[in-house]
């Protein structure tokens, strides 16, 4: 009797690397591109190291007998790996530590680094409790989906800072609230971040709804539940991973957004717990470019740096939340 395709293509990927676990795979592959990047970059040929990054990658994908397509697809891959980490990596190694640690205890960097989570998360939660419901209704399609879809997707292409000018006049002087103070404040800048924002939450949110099986909704419903009580009890719940996908997505957007919140609020007044009243600061992007007119290309990189690492550390927080097993949530159903 002949194997099953499965055991077939099994057999066909098994190779050196099965001598190891795939768990010590992984590191002694992390460890030896460690040694490799910091034997190039001490010798200033970071060109030798993207060239060892492909070499590496292809040899691995020959040593698990990926054949010539999983070894082109591995090279390929490779090529945007290092241009999305080759730049991290010098940047982390080229900071100065002194010069990270001075920023670190500027009274202004906490102010630029609290607004640069509070704005966005604000935004993010904005993109959602609007967003969501109508996620739903174009996943469950309507007459004019085409025409709201593509209003949806409008600023994605929208030149930021033309973001900021449609920002000023739908709600600035002479705009749908007049009553509402948008130059300079949190209001305007927040709505500037929903505007660059708003389509990851809607988008995500919508795949995650076309995603859920008819059936269970119909089953639901002819069990007596009716539409809101099929939402919290089916929908909502199985939609929830593509939701809050979209949330973490519109708040790392807002957070990385320079045009439109430069255009609305340059400098943002906004109360800081720490001090118990309102103060001036700035959004991360405009803070960091003023860093660089100012102070050059090393202190606008310390404060890259710190911004950089208290994103990672509030993405890697709620990644734990919400989709690890090991977090306190258990991870989303």
């Amino acid at each position: 009797m002949s194997a099953p395709p499965t055991a077939d293509i099994e057999h066909e990927r098994s190779g050196a690397v099965d001598l190891l676990p795939r768990g010590a795979l992984v590191v002694l592959f992390v460890l030896v591109q460690i040694v490799a990047f910091s034997a190039a970059y001490l010798a200033s040929i970071p060109t030798a190291y993207a060239v060892f990054v492909v070499v590496s990658v292809a040899a691995t994908a020959y040593a698990a007998n990926e054949g010539v397509f999983g070894i082109l697809t591995a090279i390929f891959g490779s090529v945007l790996l290092i241009a999305i980490g080759l730049p991290l990596a010098l940047f982390v190694a080229r900071q100065n530590p002194s010069l990270i640690m001075e920023q670190a205890a500027d009274p202004g960097v906490h102010k630029m680094l609290y607004f640069s989570v509070y704005g966005p998360l604000l935004a993010a939660i904005g993109s959602l409790v609007f967003g969501v419901p109508l996620a739903l209704l174009l996943a469950r399609g309507f007459p004019g989906q085409s025409v709201v879809s593509s209003l949806v997707d409008l600023p994605l292409v929208v030149p930021h800072s033309a973001a900021g000018i449609l920002i000023l006049f739908g709600f600035g002087e002479g705009g749908a609230f007049p009553q509402l103070s948008i130059l300079g404040t949190v209001v305007g800048a927040v709505l500037a971040m929903i505007f660059v924002s708003a389509p990851y939450a809607v988008n995500s949110a919508r795949e995650a709804f076309e995603s859920i099986d008819d059936r269970t909704e119909y089953a639901s419903r002819i069990h007596g539940a009716n539409r809101a009580e099929t939402f919290r009890r089916i929908t909502g719940p199985l939609a929830l991973r593509g939701i809050l996908t979209g949330g973490v997505l519109a708040w790392a957007r807002s957070v990385s957004e320079f045009g439109a919140v430069a255009i609305v609020a340059y400098s943002v007044r906004f109360f800081y717990p720490p001090e118990g009243s309102v103060v001036i600061g700035q959004h991360a992007p405009i803070a960091i470019r003023s860093a660089y007119l100012t102070g050059g290309l090393e202190e606008s990189g310390a404060v890259t740096f710190l911004l950089l690492v208290l994103s990672t550390a509030v993405f890697l927080l709620i990644r734990w939340l919400a989709y690890d097993s090991s977090g306190p949530s258990g991870g989303l159903p």
